[in-house]
């Protein structure tokens, strides 16, 4: 399989590189300025796209490459991927579920702990020497916190789970109540903000979700509610956001994705009650290393025409 050509979208991981350029003939899209030019001269041998959060495969990229055949993302988000492109051309698409769930999920609580326990702000209290002058303030508790969840998939379904390790009662907002579910629906994400402290972001973007966490919604959950978004940036309307934030409507927010990465407002850099990472859900080495063997497990299927092993397209 060395002589078929797989593009790499852009730099993702060391190993999924090396594991690549044992088997395919790698193109990392990034090394090359004059991307027309590169497209031109290997259009006719580019058979592969591999892609993630950051870069994928639009419609002028699928375009340009007339026999491609598989889109392998290195994420379980499909929103940089043309994917009513991919099937009117026959492409087929593939991406990295279940692997890093829990990752996901652990941050998720992790940033909730961080945002009401005000562990960054206490940590660097400690190192600024502030302690010596005095204890830091009181925080507020996440035990018993009613927490509502926006998507209860994969993701969203083992956030609940951690949640209620910590009491917490569990609310979510979908498409459509879930059948045999214990946790309270809501049919809209207004009725759902109004109705609990800590407000998760964990469903695909989509068109629909664009912009899910609106001013109604920010306002919804108020000065003492707490956003925590491991989603995609574009799920909230970040001025909005920002603006609830230094204004005091809104009581805080965890942060690990942002609306035009890795730009992030400037605004939120002096707030205490903000949170941010830098799009790290699934940033362990164990996962990413999952991640990247299920890359490679579904571009060796193809290419030896066995079922795909994650197949959404």
């Amino acid at each position: 399989m060395d002589s078929i050509g797989v593009l790499m979208a852009c730099p993702m991981s060391s190993y999924l590189e090396q594991e690549l350029e044992k088997r395919f003939h790698l193109f990392k899209f990034w090394q090359f300025p004059q991307k027309p030019h590169f497209l031109r001269e290997h259009s006719g041998s580019i058979r592969a796209v591999v892609g993630n959060a950051t870069a994928g495969a639009d419609a002028e990229l699928i375009e340009a490459l007339p026999k491609l055949e598989i889109v392998a993302s290195y994420s379980v988000g499909l929103d940089k991927i043309d994917l009513g492109k991919c099937r009117e051309k026959g492409i087929r698409v593939t991406n990295t579920p279940d692997v890093l769930t829990e990752d996901v999920a652990d941050l998720a609580i992790g940033l909730c702990l961080a945002v009401l326990r005000r562990i960054c702000a206490s940590d660097k209290y400690v190192r600024s020497g502030k302690w010596k002058k005095g204890d830091f303030k009181l925080t507020t508790k996440f035990t018993g916190k009613t927490v509502g969840i926006i998507g209860l998939g994969r993701i969203g379904t083992a956030v609940a789970k951690r949640a209620e390790a910590f009491d917490c009662p569990i609310s979510y907002y979908s498409r459509t109540a879930k059948p045999d579910c214990k946790y309270k629906y809501y049919p809209s994400v207004v009725e759902l903000a109004s109705n609990c402290h800590i407000l998760i972001v964990a469903c695909p973007l989509t068109p629909e979700t664009r912009h899910i966490i609106n001013r109604e919604v920010i306002d919804a959950l108020g000065p003492k509610g707490v956003l925590i978004n491991i989603g995609r940036g574009p799920h909230v309307d970040e001025p909005e956001l920002v603006s609830a934030l230094v204004e005091g409507r809104l009581g805080g927010a965890g942060l690990d994705v942002f609306e035009h990465e890795p730009e992030v407002p400037e605004e939120l850099f002096g707030l205490e009650n903000v949170v941010l990472l830098p799009h790290v859900g699934s940033g362990t080495v164990e996962t990413r290393n999952a991640m990247a063997d299920l890359v490679i497990g579904n571009l060796e299927a193809h290419f030896m025409n066995k079922p795909l092993l994650t197949p959404v397209v």
